[in-house]
């Protein structure tokens, strides 16, 4: 009887075998990847999904990480919450994108590559997927300035990228890389890049991207790969580290707004910035708005554009930083319309994630989104709201609700709820409304909320999102810091700025000087105190300055200096004995096959340069000035007083105490120019240790003009004004 049993179940074993064999063939997995190559033999990933919900994708972002052997909890953290959260998530790709490691010193001045932080991403990152149960090649991380910190050479020594990250394991080699995800209506590319400077120099001159032609060239032929291969929709994603106010033109003067311009790109996905620097840093860019500056971010479509009609025109999101905000961001495209939400996982991870998917926030459309009116709007698929629920315990209710503001309350005006759609990739909720009701002139007045309750009774609510079912834009306003990164196109301010401080200095130090040479007239406080007036006045402090000769004309010399001369010598790699010398206008390594002068990390010398001229050589020219005004206000009060007849007591006692009341009671604007001055060599030797260690310096070799100078003059200052 055992042997029979035994018989039957090596009988029942094969069959079972073959049956989940043929399940696993009938029904496949949510997306089967397959690698195909054309354009050269260039790789070019696909995703065909297979299962509900229908034309709808998401994706995940993760930006600046920052692993770093200082801070070890932003490692830990992300082990122990992305790979549990990517489980339930389910997305069709994971974008990193770029700072992956610190590759900074504890004190943050020394900038270069440490492996132990690769060999951490490395481990951490085979964590995650092994957790998350998602497919290795779905993951996507692309370099950052701090990943290329003092990389000479790309494939080099320390290039530890290409040894440690997820692509370099995957033999993604090429600085553009695309992968096309299949739904049974549309086709959605992404496509990424790494922008970095090459070579890589060492923080803090590797802020920017370096897009070059030949990368723009890839970037473009990427983009373009389904244009004339397909009938069905494109929508078209791109992503990399560098925001566009933060990368550089090429040699050709072209930009990446230029190629997604040209190629009708839907939006551009980075990272870089930080939530320090706020929480709306999206930038919506047309066509015609490539311009030094813009104020805001919000979308303001021209008077001729039409909404039946594909704008020019994309979005830019920066996210925030794992690095301090645990952040993560869920990006869904369903049926065109694309939405995303950022979670924060500072106070640990969350059990449930709610997208709206439709109606999209007014706050982040485009122009060329179907409004329902048009005539080629699809009717059907403006039937019902919308949402993606991610939970890690089963959903019990899902809410929508509606809100009425315009009375300056909320005032509910649709509560219902929601159903699920069956789907074998993620869990879609609809509820059906009457979008006809919601038609309003203002995209602000209709306010979006969803509430989802899972079977612990844990309630999840969304944040208010204002939408327009007409396709109306809504404000975005920037805070003053949210503009300084996001509104200023930098490079191409960089030497507007200069120029314009140049133009400023000169106009103190020369122009005036010229002027009074040809007016021959004196100019005392004593004639300003007598007829009052604001040429006059300017006329005696300029006086005053240029009577300090030695400091008027030194500080002259030093802003040749600064145009003319090398700033500095330093080493700019992570290890190794080559030198550069840094002027304004980048790092100069070597002369160039021709024996010309080839200028690398432009504009990023822009943190060194406009910092000196902005922080301590334009501080210190108005405070020498106060002090040499000052000086010749306490000349001419002893005098005065030294002149008078002593009527009551002796002449020197007068004198004395004429000298001692002005010193303890009439000097403060002295004490206060002392005060700022002391200020400005503070912040001088702070930028000098800075330097020092960034680039392995010594003072009195490398850079003894630039730290000696200006504490020099004020010195000088100080001891001729006394």
């Amino acid at each position: 009887m055992r042997r029979k049993k035994r018989g039957g179940m090596a009988n029942v074993i094969p069959i079972i075998t073959l049956f989940f064999l043929i399940i696993a063939t009938t029904f496949p997995p949510p997306f089967a990847a397959a690698i195909s190559s054309s354009n050269g033999g260039k790789k070019r990933e696909s995703i065909e999904l297979n299962g509900g919900p229908d034309d709808l994708v998401w994706v995940v972002q993760l930006s600046d990480l920052h692993f770093s052997v200082h801070h070890p909890k932003r490692a830990h953290d992300f082990r122990e919450i992305v790979g549990p959260t990517l489980s339930f998530i389910n997305p069709s790709l994971v974008l990193l994108t770029g700072d992956l490691t610190d590759g900074k010193s504890k004190d943050h001045l020394t900038m270069k590559q440490d492996e132990k932080e690769w060999i951490e991403y490395q481990q951490v990152m085979r964590d995650v997927i092994k957790r998350s149960g998602l497919n290795e090649r779905i993951f996507y991380d692309v370099r950052g300035n701090h990943d290329n910190f003092g990389v000479p050479i790309l494939g080099g020594k320390f290039d530890y990228f290409s040894k440690y990250s997820v692509s370099g394991k995957l033999q993604r080699s090429e600085k553009v890389n695309s992968v096309t995800i299949q739904t049974s209506k549309r086709k959605l590319l992404f496509v990424g890049f790494d922008s970095t400077i090459s070579p890589g120099l060492r923080g803090p001159t590797n802020l920017f991207g370096h897009p070059t032609d030949e990368l723009l060239t890839e970037i473009s032929s990427e983009l373009s790969q389904w244009d004339s291969q397909t009938s069905q929709p494109v929508t078209k994603v791109s992503f990399g580290h560098f925001p566009v106010s933060f990368s550089a033109s090429s040699n050709s003067g072209k930009t990446l707004q230029d190629i997604f311009h040209k190629h009708s790109l839907d939006v551009y996905l980075c990272g870089h910035l930080h939530k320090k620097f706020g929480k709306n840093l999206k930038r919506h860019h047309y066509s015609n708005s490539k311009k030094l500056i813009q104020l805001n971010g919000h979308r303001t479509p021209p008077k001729n554009a039409s909404n039946s009609l594909k704008a020019d025109e994309f979005w830019e999101w920066e996210m925030g930083d794992w690095r301090k905000c645990r952040a993560m961001r869920v990006v869904a495209i369903d049926r065109g319309h694309m939405s995303f939400t950022d979670i924060n996982f500072e106070l640990g991870s969350k059990k449930t994630i709610i997208l709206p998917t439709f109606p999209p926030d007014s706050r982040f459309t485009l122009t060329s989104a179907e409004n329902y009116k048009s005539g080629t709007a699809d009717l059907s698929s403006y039937g019902a709201v919308r949402a993606l629920v991610f939970s890690a315990s089963p959903i019990v209710s899902v809410l929508a609700k509606i809100y009425d503001t315009s009375s300056g309350n909320l005032i509910v005006v649709m509560d219902t709820q929601m159903t699920k759609l069956v789907g074998h990739r993620g869990d879609l909720y609809v509820a059906p409304w009457n979008i006809q009701a919601f038609e309003d002139p203002s995209p602000e007045r209709y306010v979006l909320q969803i509430e989802a309750t899972d079977i612990m009774g844990r309630s999840t609510v969304t944040e208010l999102r204002p939408f327009s079912v007409n396709g109306i834009p809504a404000k975005l306003r920037w805070t003053w810091k949210e503009f300084f990164v996001m509104g200023c196109q930098w490079d191409s301010l960089y030497y507007t700025i200069i120029w314009c401080f140049y133009f400023l200095m000169f106009s103190i130090l020369l122009l005036p000087k010229i002027l009074l040479s040809l007016s021959k007239r004196p100019y005392t406080y004593k004639k300003f105190k007598a007829s009052k007036g604001i040429v006059k006045g300017l006329a005696w402090i300029f006086t005053e300055f240029y009577n300090v000769r030695v400091v008027w004309f030194g500080m002259i010399v030093y802003l040749f200096y600064l145009v003319l001369c090398p700033w500095f010598y330093g080493h700019v790699f992570t290890e190794g004995k080559e030198w550069g010398y840094m002027t304004y206008r980048g790092w100069v390594l070597r002369l160039n096959d021709v024996g010309k002068v080839d200028f690398i990390g432009f504009p990023d010398v822009m943190v060194v340069v406009l910092a000196h001229l902005c922080l301590v050589i334009l501080p210190a020219i108005f405070a020498i000035m106060v002090l040499a005004a000052e000086s010749g206000v306490y000349r001419d009060y002893l005098l005065s007083h030294i002149s008078k007849k002593n009527d009551d007591y002796d002449g020197q006692s007068k004198e004395s105490v004429s000298r001692n009341n002005f010193i303890n009671g009439r000097r403060w604007l002295r004490n206060f120019a002392l005060l700022v001055l002391l200020a400005i060599c503070w912040k001088h030797s702070k930028n000098c240790v800075a330097l020092m260690k960034a680039y392995d310096m010594n003072p009195m070799v490398h850079f003894p003009v630039y730290s000696l100078a200006i504490p020099m003059l004020l010195a000088y200052t100080v001891w001729k004004t006394r």
